[in-house]
């Protein structure tokens, strides 16, 4: 089946015509971040200090208080949340059941693999960091290990389940008015560029992979992209609507920008 017929096949049910149909949801139309330049901190207290119009911050680790005075100070704020795996020290892990844990990730200790398949599990879990999200006060969420079915999970995922899954973190963000972005997933970028509204990619030039991408950039869709290894000059200046920075792979607060990127 070609990817297009699985989403036709993911979008036949009532449950999922929202995810396939228009990005506004119950919250009214969402808007994506828009800015220039970007921070990507998921480590330490958040450093409102750096100059950057988006800041991608972890959902547990963010006060609504930071996020208001980024606010204050004209950033939008997009909420990271685990979605396709699931931490040990997140206060929410202990609700998931065991049948749903696979695979610990490589070179992340304490992180394992969940089985996007069982969405009557996952979906009200994942509903809840949503609320959280909004209630926060975030304009945006990144859901993370959204690709779980190219890796070794433990669980026989296929193309599919992949896409089922993604549309509906799709869906359930816009029904809370959030904009939502597709994390690397560059394998189906086509069958979901419609129901996301920017795109999070890691490494995308380190890997030769970031035409990948170009659909996002036809959409008008911004591209966030990090690199972790390569130094700054041999990915700037980045392609068009591309925010390009460089992180230390922990994602604590340090962060070098591409200089004068396109819009």
């Amino acid at each position: 089946m070609t990817r297009a017929g699985l989403v036709a096949v993911v979008c036949g049910g009532l449950m999922m015509a929202l995810a396939c149909g228009s990005p506004a949801g119950a919250g009214g139309a969402v808007r994506a971040p828009a800015g220039s330049t970007w921070q990507y901190q998921l480590q330490g207290p958040v450093d409102t200090s750096v100059d950057a119009a988006t800041y991608d911050v972890d959902l547990f680790g963010t006060s609504a208080q930071t996020v208001a005075a980024l606010h204050a100070d004209g950033r939008q704020v997009v909420c990271y949340v685990n979605a396709g795996a699931v931490e040990d020290w997140r206060p929410d892990a202990g609700a998931l059941p065991a049948e749903v844990r696979g695979q610990e990730l490589e070179d992340w200790p304490d992180e394992y693999w969940l089985d996007v398949r069982r969405t009557d599990v996952l979906e009200p879990w994942l509903a809840a960091r949503f609320d959280l999200c909004k209630q926060k006060g975030f304009d945006a969420v990144e859901p993370d290990n959204v690709d779980g079915y190219t890796h070794p999970t433990g669980f026989p995922l296929g193309e599919g389940d992949q896409l089922a899954f993604n549309l509906m973190l799709a869906r359930l963000a816009h029904e809370r008015g959030l904009a939502v972005g597709l994390k690397n997933d560059l394998d189906q970028v086509d069958d979901l560029v419609g129901d996301f509204d920017f795109a999070v990619n890691e490494q995308c030039a380190q890997y030769r992979e970031c035409d990948a991408l170009a659909p996002f950039v036809a959409a008008g869709k911004p591209v966030y992209h990090v690199e972790y290894d390569l130094p700054l000059a041999s990915f700037c200046p980045p392609p068009p609507g591309f925010r390009s920075i460089r992180k230390n792979i922990v994602l604590d607060a340090p962060v070098e920008t591409c200089p004068a990127q396109a819009p």
